[in-house]
């Protein structure tokens, strides 16, 4: 099987477009998914024609869906919506700046005056295809016979939470991990776990979540993590590949192609 392979789109549908024309998706002929690792919507201006290409890939089996941290906080802003709006709350804050509340006036089609009533928000958010639908579908993981597909990594011990970056170690029984425990994982920076040793025998990991950029300058000691010199190609190394360009800087999204 052929597999494309993006993540962290963050409603920049055009940007996911150009790259999947590049890799030449649109007109393979032979069987092949588009796998996304997670973080669909917030951010961009383009959820509604995310959410629709998604859907339509859904219907013809084309597409694997692993879940993101952002649908991590899409479900649980439903579960506090009348929350949503409280601007001084610093705790929920995050739904602003994330633009997880735009995500969902963009998709609902309502403004910024109906979160006075987030009952009747959360009810129509319900009733999108992110909810019926797509968000449903969604794995922690997808596994072929030489890789592994996450959004941040896979669950791991936290040994020293003490310091920083924490230090972690590796799993045995990752596969049977507990929600909370994905929950953790979906947030971990890949490459930083990666580079700690954590690590699957004889796969590839591919994850996003974290900017390449992050592992081309730490890692490989090269240009910045962010400005003119970053660098947001893939970073790939002996048991990883990760793809996150930080597409709202970048204004692109990494594709790679794999065949499994």
């Amino acid at each position: 099987m052929k597999y494309y392979v993006v993540a962290d789109i963050h409603s920049f549908y055009s940007e996911l477009e150009t790259a999947l024309k590049e890799k030449g998706f649109f007109g393979d002929t032979e069987p092949h998914k588009l796998i996304i690792c997670g973080d669909l919507f917030d951010r961009g201006d383009e959820s509604f024609k995310v959410q629709q290409f998604v859907v339509d890939l859904m219907e013809k089996d084309e597409v694997i869906l692993i879940k993101g941290n952002h649908e991590d906080m899409l479900l649980e802003m439903v579960r506090n919506a009348n929350r949503w709006f409280n601007l001084p709350d610093i705790e929920y804050s995050h739904h602003w700046h994330n633009r997880a509340v735009k995500t969902v006036l963009d998709l609902t089609g309502l403004n910024y005056f109906d979160l006075d009533n987030p009952t009747k928000v959360a009810k129509a958010i319900k009733d999108t295809p992110l909810f019926k639908k797509i968000i449903p579908a969604m794995k922690d993981y997808y596994e072929t016979e030489h890789y592994i597909f996450v959004h941040g990594w896979i669950p791991c011990y936290e040994i020293d939470t003490h310091v920083f970056p924490k230090v972690l170690g590796y799993m045995d029984d990752w596969r049977e991990a507990a929600v909370m425990e994905w929950d953790y994982a979906r947030g971990y920076n890949g490459m930083l776990a990666w580079s700690q040793g954590i690590k699957e025998p004889n796969k590839t990991i591919v994850c996003g979540h974290w900017h390449c950029s992050w592992g081309h300058c730490n890692i490989d000691g090269k240009g910045t993590e962010f400005g003119k010199e970053a660098d947001f190609t893939p970073f790939y190394g002996e048991g990883i590949i990760a793809i996150d360009t930080c597409t709202t800087l970048s204004r692109k999204v990494n594709c790679i192609v794999l065949e499994d």
